[in-house]
């Protein structure tokens, strides 16, 4: 049997989509937050209500009462995402190496265009 993953600081795709949306409106109901979504993923009024009481049960925003529905407020802050982000790729891929990152940055030779399968082969060789 799988072992969980361990607990991680960055979001999952669809809650950091949420979370993007929520920055961008600086607070929103499900309703709000599935308009900002829909012009890049077609996602159900109940899929996004499940990620962000997801959000909220792990602390990334906050939730009150407004009539029948909730208003959700980001309790996270894009900068402290970005942090966290910059700590596990340093973590992860330059032993934790803040210099080896900038290095890395400085004299790569790899296009900075989006890296798509064909391109990402040659990139790694």
């Amino acid at each position: 049997m799988r072992r969980p993953a361990p607990p991680r600081d960055i979001p999952p795709p669809l809650e950091l989509e949420c979370l993007k949306a929520l920055w961008g409106l600086g607070e929103g109901t499900v309703r709000d937050v599935r308009e900002v979504l829909v012009g890049n993923k077609n996602l159900a009024y109940t899929t996004v209500m499940t990620v962000l009481d997801r959000l909220e049960k792990r602390g990334g925003v906050t939730r009150k009462k407004q009539g029948r529905s909730f208003t959700y407020v980001p309790k996270v802050s894009q900068d402290a995402l970005r942090r966290f982000a910059v700590k596990e790729l340093v973590d992860g891929f330059f032993g934790g190496s803040e210099e080896e990152l900038l290095r890395y940055l400085r004299t790569r030779d790899v296009p900075t265009r989006a890296i798509d399968g064909g391109a990402m082969d040659a990139a790694l060789l």
